[in-house]
């Protein structure tokens, strides 16, 4: 590109660098889907690319053809979910370089019908980190500072139905400790993309699973004055650097595992998952719930609430099962 003159009001300014520009309206672009979606996403396209120049094929663009072949050539080992993701993935690169795709093309369009009536929609979830739950796994938490890091992850991600990105992004400046409890700041969320921020609350409890003690213990130990709250700690016991997101699913894991529970059944998701039903169980209203967990969607919260009051009544019982 070569550059133009910029005019400012009227009057003819410096010159526009059109390639400095263009790079930064595609870093912009990028930087509007969480880092975690930007992860996934080149990694299907990798996958895609690589599938292509296997069988002698164009990536890019790409035939809608060749999108459906793909997708029938991973019916067997992809669930119908991770297809949709690698069919978004694709249509992402394809706008991000200036090609049109059209997904409803019927060469694309039928093959993911065919393949959501073969083998269903419905996606795999997380196992709830209910309270009960949560409780056993800090059973066997000890006295160590990995201890108290767990046990005040597992508490603040429990009682402030956080996502595991906004866990691990928690600055001190973003935590303030208060007689009634915490009050989280959460800078950037998948719900708050244009980081105009959101205050989380939770309330001291009293117990021996408040996460608000659970917290000041932890930064006491570990000695942190700014920076993250949450970090790695070494097998010396040494305070490393920020978690990444994915730690905190290999913490919930580990630790159900430890209490004996398939490990394989939770992941990062369960803590905000296990505040959603363990809420509903308890009867708390739908709208209170959504406060802290700032669903913008009523109908997945519904869902969590359905899951909270399955066993609200025990109806086989009732009819003298």
């Amino acid at each position: 590109m070569t550059a133009l003159a910029q005019f400012v009001d009227g009057t003819l300014g410096a010159p526009l660098d059109l390639d400095r520009l263009a790079d930064r309206a595609a870093g912009l672009a990028e930087g509007a889907r969480a880092p975690a979606t930007r992860r996934a996403y080149r990694s299907d396209w990798r996958q895609f690319e690589a599938w292509c120049a296997g069988h002698g094929l164009s990536a890019l663009p790409a035939e809608p053809a060749t999108i459906g072949l793909y997708l029938a050539a991973h019916e067997a080992v992809l669930s119908v979910a991770t297809l949709t993701r690698r069919l978004a993935s694709v249509s992402v690169a394809h706008r991000m370089a200036g090609h049109h795709l059209d997904t409803r093309h019927p060469a694309i369009r039928d093959v993911m019908s065919g393949l959501r009536r073969a083998r269903g929609t419905a996606q795999r979830r997380a196992e709830a980190l209910t309270v009960p739950l949560a409780r056993r796994l800090l059973a066997g938490c000890g006295e160590r500072l990995i201890d108290a890091r767990d046990r005040a992850l597992l508490l603040v991600g429990l009682g402030a139905a956080l996502r595991r990105s906004e866990l691990v992004a928690l600055e001190l400046t973003d935590v303030a400790l208060l007689p009634e409890g915490l009050r989280l700041t959460i800078r950037r969320s998948k719900g708050d993309q244009e980081g105009e921020g959101q205050l989380v609350a939770v309330g001291r409890t009293g117990t021996a699973t408040c996460p608000a003690a659970a917290l000041e213990a932890w930064l006491a130990a570990a000695g942190i004055g700014e920076g993250r709250v949450f970090r790695g700690i070494d097998r010396h016991g040494r305070v490393g650097e920020a978690l990444s997101d994915r730690a905190v699913a290999l913490i919930v894991q580990r630790r159900a595992a430890a209490a004996g529970l398939d490990a394989k059944a939770f992941a990062g998701h369960s803590l905000r998952a296990g505040f959603a039903t363990s809420a509903a169980a308890h009867g708390v209203e739908e709208r209170v719930i959504a406060k802290t967990t700032r669903h913008r969607s009523s109908a997945i919260l519904r869902r969590y609430i359905r899951e909270g009051e399955l066993f609200e009544r025990n109806v086989a019982g009732e009819i003298g099962l």
